[in-house]
């Protein structure tokens, strides 16, 4: 049983919102403004908040940086906001997910159960393991990265997009295979979320697309992730 906050002002769709997810068998507590979500966040223990972004007394990616400063609940967003600089700038201010109005039930539940599925660890991976590439160390028990000497600052889906690739030194694996395993829902095709948690996590490690060391991409195809040379 998972505690779910709501953060959604039209009483309609929260409405609805909080009857699915109460029959999904969660706690839910539903509120309409950004200032209240982040009480809430801020005083109780979560496990998963739900983000409307056309929030009354504050932007909801204003609202998302505020509320990552003070907790590091996994966040699902969701808005009627479909355009690609959205779900960017969404993801870049620290939302796990991101998924858009209208959907149903059932495709809140399977994104909802993934995300949930990997906050305690990552995805499809063994948690004992200690994976080392060159300078490159990640540690799935303690979800610790670290290059060299360095320990890398590292999301929750950067970290379990590196554990994944790390798991399988040298693979291709292909963009379909990640957002299914990482992301835990189908492949739509022309997928911006994987490049843009890729560019975030080259950048951690010292490298670029131009340039990599360690993560690679295959045009077409997908990512890898290997030791250099």
């Amino acid at each position: 049983m998972s505690k779910v906050l709501v953060v959604e002002d039209d009483p309609v769709v929260q409405a609805a919102l909080v009857h699915a997810l109460t029959d999904l068998g969660h706690v839910v507590q539903a509120v309409g403004t950004a200032v209240a979500a982040l009480r809430e966040a801020g005083t109780n223990e979560l496990d998963l908040v739900i983000l409307d972004l056309g929030l009354p007394d504050l932007d909801g990616v204003a609202a998302l940086r505020m509320l990552r400063g003070v907790s590091n609940v996994p966040v699902i967003v969701a808005t009627a906001r479909g355009a690609e600089n959205s779900v960017v700038s969404t993801l870049n201010a620290g939302a796990d997910d991101y998924i858009v109005k209208p959907f149903s039930s059932e495709h809140l539940a399977a994104r909802i159960n993934a995300l949930l599925r990997r906050t305690g660890g990552s995805a499809g991976v063994s948690t004992s393991d200690v994976m080392v590439l060159g300078e490159l160390s990640v540690d799935l028990g303690q979800r610790i990265a670290t290059l060299g000497d360095c320990a890398l600052s590292l999301s929750r889906r950067e970290f379990d997009l590196l554990a994944y690739l790390a798991a399988r030194p040298g693979r291709v694996i292909s963009r379909r295979e990640i957002i299914q395993a990482v992301w835990g829902h189908p492949y739509v095709g022309d997928d911006k979320t994987i490049d843009v948690h890729a560019s975030w996590l080259r950048r951690k490690l010292g490298e670029t697309a131009a340039h990599p060391r360690y993560l690679h991409t295959v045009r077409g195809v997908g990512f890898k992730l290997a030791a250099p040379e």
